[in-house]
């Protein structure tokens, strides 16, 4: 019986420290939570716009033939004559890039009920990409123009970037802090309380993308190209950037 009420209180000695074990997480977990500060968090948004710097072609020859061979040769002389094009103009090798060269055989399907009938090959079409950077933004429309002349006759995508955007971003996001800086100040003031330090800070999201904003002709860009060049507008771009900041409320 001795060694039975021993036992018994072994075990209700060791159930008691378990469970005081388990309660001092969660009662300093508690106290921890009771001891952080009041915050407040809010998103900032800043916007800057800059004029592009440079223009991206993308460009496409596609020749057809009887053969595989004959498009190729023919896609080789077009293309050809628009690199040549490219460099008397003034484009440097490092921004002409080959973006693809295809081969895709042309068919021509039987009228067969059955479907039984193997279609035919009547011919092969050969494309052949080339993504231009265009440094001097009163080419752009000579370049079109020209590379039209010479054998282009797909593609044409026409976008305009800004080659080193990183001062416009850093302007974007100092606006962004100061947006976020006074909604905070706006928030605190509402509610009577004072604004603290920063306790954390962080930028959404990927790295802002140029969105385009249309204003018109580019004035430099018309007063320079010929009169019989393609007509564009390169406008300006936008920069957004937001921000999550989150700041200590002053007891």
């Amino acid at each position: 019986m001795k060694n039975r009420a021993t036992t018994l209180i072994a075990a209700s000695f060791s159930a008691i420290m378990l469970a005081g074990a388990l309660a001092l997480p969660a009662a300093a977990q508690e106290n921890q939570m009771s001891r952080q500060p009041a915050r407040i968090a809010v998103t900032g948004e800043g916007t800057t716009t800059a004029a592009p710097d440079m223009a991206i072609l993308n460009l496409t020859v596609l020749r057809e033939a009887q053969t595989a061979r004959e498009a190729m040769t023919a896609n080789n002389e077009a293309m050809t004559k628009v690199l040549d094009a490219m460099k008397k103009a003034g484009i440097e090798e490092r921004d002409l890039q080959t973006g693809g060269i295809n081969i895709q055989p042309r068919y021509v399907f039987p009228d067969d009920k059955n479907g039984l009938k193997e279609p035919n090959i009547t011919s092969y079409a050969v494309t052949n990409s080339l993504t231009v950077r265009v440094r001097d933004l009163t080419k752009v429309g000579e370049i079109l123009d020209q590379s039209i002349t010479l054998g282009v006759n797909q593609g044409g995508d026409l976008n305009f970037v800004n080659d080193n955007p990183s001062a416009t971003i850093n302007e974007a996001r100092k606006r962004a802090v100061a947006d976020a800086v006074a909604k905070a100040k706006t928030l605190a003031d509402a509610a009577g309380v004072g604004l603290g330090r920063v306790i954390e800070i962080s930028e959404q999201g990927r790295p802002p993308m140029p969105m385009p904003i249309a204003r018109g002709q580019f004035k430099t860009m018309a007063a320079a190209a010929p009169e019989d060049s393609v007509p564009v507008a390169a406008g300006e771009n936008s920069f957004n950037v937001s921000v999550n900041v989150v700041f200590e409320i002053k007891e």
